[in-house]
């Protein structure tokens, strides 16, 4: 039984010659098995073999041995018509022979056994027995099956298979017999071997003398033209029903697209995927996919549970590209248990695309599966695929070609940052994606080279569980890197720096990077400036103040620095940022916001001037009422009269502007109880120039009215005759709008 079980499992294995390994003994001495035990072992296996894949695998052993008794078994296997499987074995396995460039000694010995199984009544043997003689020219079988063809003594089955079998070949001599038995007595044969002839595109010919004619044709073309003809009428024929069959798939798959998208409901949805991700047919489970795909990345979907374990065996299906979808399906997925098959798949995985999709969606997994762990609570098997992992990762990353080495970084920084590896593992994988920069730096690939730094900046972000360590080895080499020439690299690199610390990055940056040729680059130094700037950092951004993207970013970086400025900062910065000869480029609003900042710190003589400017800028933004609001402080601010006077004509118009015009009157009043208002006093003028020109859509009437019922103290002559000039320039105003058809419902 030992000796028995060994050779099974070498037939399995894929050894082409059958060696058996010394077995031990019960006394610990190995012996060899005995040539008569091997024989039968091999011979059991091909005709009791439980498989087909062992049948086939004995039978190919054998068809290459140099023991003859291996051959006269294969013969006899042939000759067994009670053992249809052992048959069908050793035809499969001279089929498989054929496109190989492993030649098989003394082949002649299979023609006569393989022509002797046209004689079964199934049609499978005798199917696999007419592509077995394929690897025989037709000049070894030709006459063969030409014989059988026409022997009115053998039964109609046996001639229908040899008539199949000559069909198979593209040959001119198998062409010419097909022809010849169109006349055959027997009409069976003459309709198959018409019926061939039809198939491979041969003329038939209506009678006797056209088909001889026919035959005579296809000699003098000969073999070479003959062949030629035959290629490509086969290569049309394949084109066609490659066509025929793409429009038949893509018929059934838009069925099923309507199928799906009139389901509502998504468990029914679930259920109808789960039965397409188990077809048999490639075609029908990459459509599965696809829709798993969408239902994947749609916003707040959730896929049914059902789907997961279907999901997971589909890694390992024989379609390449079944695998492929599955792999970078699961690479979303990571929520799926599907680390371990994962492993399994991406050892036995031949296809170099395949394996690197199932290396990521390994990494992705294997990232998750110990994420919400604490390092005690990680299962044993868990750590083994997470060290599995690593290793497939320390490959991919020591590989020439960009796409794996930066795979390979990237699935180390997610099981880095993870906690529960020991001190020297961790030691050992930063060492790894350092010594690979290194290794990149002097190479035209800047792309890579950013991808590496990308994946050792992660590992420096706070959530890492290595960041010190990280921060330590690689900071050295951010620093280096913002030399680099290509973008990505730099930007990379400030990313690290500020992943370190953005005060000690922004320290670096600021002298010699604040107008790097990248946007990126600019970009995240600002941002820098606006979670750890300092004053010294204000001349630099004011810079960028107003001339392109980064002027809005810059400017919220200022205004957050001046909160956190004392006076002295501030006053410095009043008269660079609001003075008519200042050279930033601030908007009325962006001048605004900085002078609210200032008006809250400073003091003294320094408030009553941010006061003055902003009561300016307001009236020159339109914004009166806040104009008029912050005259009114500076007017009760003054301290003598004629500063107090000089206050009152902008303090009014900004009323009236406004609209508000009861402060205004009462402002008017308190200057008549002092004296009288000519037309020539700075209040008198600003109110002429405000009834002048009012706003628009505004009747100066009111104001006038409202002006006109205060009571001043008697002796106000120079007043009297202001307002009497005011109502007849307004009066006039009136008598030239009266023809205006927009004026005549208002008199009715």
């Amino acid at each position: 039984m030992l000796v028995l079980t060994i050779g099974w499992h070498q037939i399995c294995s894929g050894a082409d010659k059958p060696t058996l390994s010394p077995s031990p003994q019960a006394n610990g001495t190995p012996t060899e098995a005995k040539p008569d035990e091997e024989l039968d072992i091999i011979e059991n296996a091909l005709l009791q073999g439980p498989s087909e894949q062992i049948r086939i695998k004995a039978a190919t052993v054998m068809l290459f041995s140099e023991n003859p008794a291996h051959r006269k078994i294969l013969l006899d296997a042939l000759r067994q018509t009670g053992n249809s499987p052992a048959r069908m074995a050793v035809c499969k396995a001279l089929i498989q022979v054929r496109p190989s460039k492993e030649s098989v000694k003394n082949r002649e010995d299979f023609i006569e056994p393989l022509l002797g199984v046209f004689d079964t009544e199934i049609a499978a043997e005798a199917q696999l027995a007419a592509e077995a003689t394929l690897i025989f020219d037709y000049e070894q079988i030709g006459q063969s099956l030409e014989q059988i063809t026409t022997d009115a003594s053998k039964p109609v089955k046996t001639r229908l298979n040899a008539i199949q079998a000559l069909k198979s070949r593209l040959d001119m001599m198998a062409a010419i017999q097909l022809i010849k038995l169109v006349d055959d007595p027997q009409a069976q044969v003459a309709t198959e071997a018409e019926n061939a002839l039809h198939s491979l595109g041969i003329p038939v010919g209506k009678d006797l003398e056209t088909r001889k004619q026919n035959i005579e044709d296809i000699k003098r073309q000969g073999q070479v033209a003959f062949l030629r003809a035959q290629l490509i009428r086969q290569d049309v024929q394949m084109r066609q029903m490659k066509g025929e069959l793409t429009w038949w798939r893509d018929s059934y798959l838009a069925a099923l697209d309507k199928i799906y998208d009139n389901i509502s409901d998504d468990a029914a949805k679930g259920k109808l995927l789960a039965e397409h991700l188990g077809s048999s047919e490639a075609a029908e489970k990459l459509w599965a996919l696809e829709k798993v795909y969408k239902l994947r990345v749609a916003p707040g979907a959730k896929l049914p549970d059902e789907l997961g374990p279907v999901l997971i065996n589909l890694i390992s299906d024989q379609d390449r590209d079944v695998r492929l979808k599955t792999a970078e399906l699961l690479a979303l997925m990571v929520e799926l248990d599907s680390a371990q098959r994962l492993v399994v798949q991406l050892e036995a995985e031949q296809d170099d695309q395949v394996k690197v999709e199932l290396f990521v969606a390994l990494g992705g997994a294997c990232s998750y599966a110990v994420r919400p762990r604490s390092p005690a609570n990680i299962p044993p098997e868990m750590k083994e695929i997470r060290r599995q992992t690593l290793e497939w990762a320390e490959k991919f990353l020591s590989e020439d070609g960009a796409e794996k080495a930066r795979n390979g970084a990237e699935v180390i920084r997610k099981l880095l940052e993870r906690d529960g590896l020991k001190p020297e593992e961790v030691d050992r994988y930063l060492g790894l994606l350092a010594g690979r920069y290194d290794l990149q730096k002097n190479k035209p690939d800047g792309a890579l080279r950013g991808e590496l730094l990308s994946a050792m900046a992660g590992l420096c972000a706070q959530d890492s569980a290595c960041k010190a360590k990280a921060a330590t080895l690689f900071q050295p080499l951010f620093k280096e890197a913002l030399r680099d020439e290509t973008d990505f690299v730099r930007e990379t690199a400030v990313d690290g720096l500020g992943y370190i610390n953005k005060a000690s990055a922004l320290e670096i940056l600021r002298k010699d990077f604040v107008n790097d040729p990248s946007v990126k680059v600019r970009e995240k130094i600002i941002a820098f400036a606006d979670e750890a700037g300092r004053k010294e950092d204000l001349y630099w951004l004011v810079e960028k103040i107003g001339s392109n993207s980064e002027s809005e970013p810059a400017w919220q970086a200022m205004l957050k620095i001046f909160r956190g400025s004392d006076a002295d900062v501030l006053n410095e910065w009043v008269d660079k940022l609001t003075s008519p000869s200042s050279k930033a480029k601030l908007s009325l609003e962006q001048k605004v916001d900085f002078l609210k900042i200032a008006e809250a710190k400073v003091a003294g003589e320094n408030k009553l001037k941010v006061r003055r400017t902003l009561a300016d800028l307001y009236y020159e933004m339109g914004q009166f009422e806040r104009a008029a609001d912050y005259l009114g402080k500076l007017h009760e601010a003054a301290q003598t009269p004629d500063e107090k006077e000089a206050i009152l004509p902008a303090l009014l118009d900004a009323y009236l502007r406004a609209s508000k015009v009861e402060p205004a009157a009462r402002l008017v009043k308190n200057c008549l109880s002092e004296k009288d208002l000519d037309p020539n006093d700075a209040v008198a003028r600003s109110i002429d120039d405000y009834l002048s020109k009012p706003p628009p859509g505004v009747d100066p009437n009111g104001v006038l009215e409202a002006l006109s019922g205060l009571e001043p103290p008697q002796g106000r002559p120079k007043w009297r005759q202001c307002l009497e000039n005011w109502a007849a320039r307004l009066g006039k105003s009136k008598v030239a709008e009266k023809p205006k058809k927009a004026v005549e419902p208002e008199k009715e």
